[in-house]
């Protein structure tokens, strides 16, 4: 056997040997022969890096270099849920659907709601080539590295198939595995983690693939996409997704009618404690795809899906204080202080009031018996008062009138429910949240520089301002408490390495309030440079597409403001990007144009073509109509260019493509 087939079998071996162990833990070897085997397809692929692919088993341990998170379009939207709170509101649905089907033969697909963190993976000739988290519905964040990692997730389908999908799951850490993290954690004398969804979230968006290797995480899948699948239902999609090797719940159910959806949800509302996995509902789907075609999309929902919500527990705690936070804003989020209390698996001794309306309208006074339940399943929130435990030496809670932190008078705008302090050049809080947000990973992403080691530099005076951070020196970062030479050396590269953010990342940094980092980009793409925003007139901002009165109205402020013009000034002294950049290809030249992109290219990798295609206006999509642009390259998918063919589509080579649409890369 020739390098290349011995290397292809060893994949294909370990592969279904992965899916054996995780997934029908139903092992056929040891772990030890796992790994030998492991070991030697690492070494072959050291010797022969010609036959590199991504998709290899031994690209599972991850990497420890950095992820940079690009925010990518979906190929199809992923929706949010309608959701239910009873069995008369599913009835009302289901007569909803009746009437625009016109029958009353339907049946459903039910399916237990993991309280998860959502993705969507994306499959070509069988192998992965993406996953991306939720994100905003229409874009998600790439975390394939991460996905890539966890074992529940096949880098290849068991079998051969000749059409592309998507397949959305659910990554989860089951209870049992959080239980065995939380005393390693313990072991070694850290925190715990509060809870499993929460860690679950977290460790999907760590930095490091490394790092999210050594999580337990597993992913559940419930809805595969395709244009080209040969499936016609719900239930027959989630058996072929097992056959590929995906990691489908034995707890899904086909249901004949509304009646078995209802006996469905009994018996989880009653058992559900009894998984080894958090849930917080059911989602119930018209079982036939014809029919959920039929049914489409509201703005916001699926018609022919709804999610039903069991009753969110409450428990009964005193309130024993009030404190107030101040954000870098100068925003002021009064917080319960609550009698530490358990509530769905976590201790919760706090609770957020949101505002002094929010107070209001609780009417809540000291020492008060509080219900509190979890919003969204995650924060904890005080839902009502038990005002016939209070008595008349309890005192009437009043929001505070002056900064907890620097005494400054508070203010309030009349259409804002906020209070904020505005001694924003002299109020801690707001200076660290600043400096936090400065350094943030979607503002200057400098790694490294957390909220203790600004608190000490703080301190010691180092910095005061923004720019005063390019001017910290080695040996200043060296005397400091807990930093060692060696992170100090990676502190003061990391700042260095700032430099190199782009125009709309450095706008983002600054704070500007009301100017995000969508914002941000909007500014960017229409002001060539930071003069040319600071000098355009109200009119002129608010031309920009998607900029609104109060977006334009703070930018004339800060720029109004003397002591932010010459921060900017010395922040340009230290080489950051106020401009844009000329290697930046971003416009609008294929702006209402959908692209579907097949295969593989020589000279470009297929993720960074989607990208140029998008940061010049366009839109990715892997579903092909008459309005499509298909590119391909070798190999392209067999099932989209046989569909492009029949609608009479000419498909473009990348060569063809930069030609037409005068595109630079």
């Amino acid at each position: 056997m020739n390098v290349e087939n011995k290397i292809l079998e060893l994949r294909k071996s370990l592969h279904r040997h992965n899916h054996l162990y995780y997934m029908l833990d139903n092992p056929e070897i040891s772990d030890f022969q796992f790994d030998q085997m492991l070991k030697e397809l690492e070494e072959l692929e050291k010797a022969h890096p010609e036959f590199q692919d991504s998709n290899s088993p031994t690209q599972r341990v991850g990497s420890s270099l950095n992820n940079d998170f690009i925010s990518i379009q979906h190929n199809y939207p992923m929706y949010s849920l309608e959701n239910s709170y009873s069995k008369e509101e599913l009835l009302k649905w289901k007569e909803r659907i009746v009437k625009i089907l016109k029958t009353e033969n339907i049946s459903f697909s039910c399916e237990l709601k993991l309280d998860g963190v959502s993705i969507s993976l994306s499959y070509q000739n069988g192998n992965l080539v993406r996953g991306l988290t939720r994100g905003d519905g229409q874009k998600g964040d790439d975390v394939t590295k991460n996905i890539r990692t966890i074992n529940t997730i096949p880098l290849k389908t068991l079998k051969k198939i000749d059409y592309d999908f998507d397949i959305r799951g659910e990554v989860v850490i089951e209870k049992t595995d959080f239980e065995h993290l939380n005393k390693l954690r313990l072991k070694n004398g850290e925190e715990p983690y509060m809870n499993p969804r929460n860690t679950a979230s977290g460790s999907i968006k760590l930095v490091s693939s490394k790092e999210v290797r050594k999580r337990p995480l597993k992913c559940y899948f419930f809805q595969i996409i395709s244009e080209d699948s040969p499936f016609k239902s719900q239930s027959e999609s989630l058996n072929i997704a097992k056959e590929l090797g995906f990691n489908i719940s034995k707890t899904n159910k086909f249901c004949k009618n509304l009646d078995e959806v209802f006996e469905y949800i009994d018996f989880w509302d009653t058992n559900r404690n009894d998984l080894n996995f958090e849930i917080d509902g059911i989602v119930i789907k018209v079982n036939n795809l014809k029919m959920q075609n039929e049914l489409g999309f509201t703005s916001k929902f699926p018609r022919w899906a709804i999610a039903f919500k069991f009753q969110t527990e409450q428990v009964r705690t005193k309130l024993i204080d009030i404190t107030y936070q101040v954000g870098r804003t100068g925003a002021i989020t009064p917080v319960a202080n609550l009698k530490p209390v358990l509530l769905n698996g976590t201790i919760v001794k706090r609770a957020s009031l949101h505002n002094e309306e929010q107070i209001e309208k609780l009417d809540l006074y000291y020492d008060d018996k509080v219900f509190v339940e979890k919003g969204g399943e995650i924060i904890p929130k005080i839902v009502s008062v038990d005002k016939k435990s209070r008595d008349i030496s309890q005192k009437k809670v009043k929001f505070i009138q002056e900064c907890p932190y620097c005494n400054s008078n508070l203010k309030k705008n009349n259409d804002e429910a906020q209070h904020y302090c505005i001694n924003s050049s002299n109020c801690h809080p707001q200076i660290v949240g600043k400096f936090k947000h400065f350094i943030s990973r979607k503002a200057m992403n400098i790694d490294g520089f957390g909220s203790e080691t600004i608190e000490r530099l703080l301190d010691k005076n180092i910095i005061k301002n923004f720019d005063d951070i390019y001017n910290i020196e080695l040996s200043q970062l060296v005397d400091l408490d807990r930093m060692a030479q060696k992170s100090a050396e990676n502190l003061i590269n990391a700042i260095n390495d700032s430099k190199k953010q782009p125009f709309s990342k450095v706008l983002y940094s600054l704070g500007i309030r009301y100017v995000g980092e969508t914002v941000s980009k909007k500014l960017t793409s229409h002001f060539k440079s930071i003069d040319e925003l600071i000098y355009a007139s109200y009119d002129e901002i608010l031309s920009v597409d998607e900029i609104g009165e109060k977006i334009a109205m703070s930018l004339k402020e800060y720029f109004g403001i003397s002591s932010n013009i010459r921060l900017i000034e010395r922040l340009k002294n230290h080489k950051l990007n106020f401009y844009k950049n000329e290697n930046d290809k971003s416009g609008t030249s294929l702006k209402n144009m959908s692209f579907v992109v097949t295969g593989t290219f020589e000279n470009i990798s297929r993720d960074k073509l989607k990208e140029i295609i998008i940061n010049n206006g366009g839109k990715v999509t892997s579903a092909i109509s008459l309005k499509s642009q298909i590119i391909a390259g070798i190999s392209p998918g067999p099932s989209k260019m046989a569909k492009a063919y029949k609608l009479g589509l000419k498909p473009l080579n990348v060569e063809e493509f930069i030609s037409i649409y005068k595109i630079e890369i």
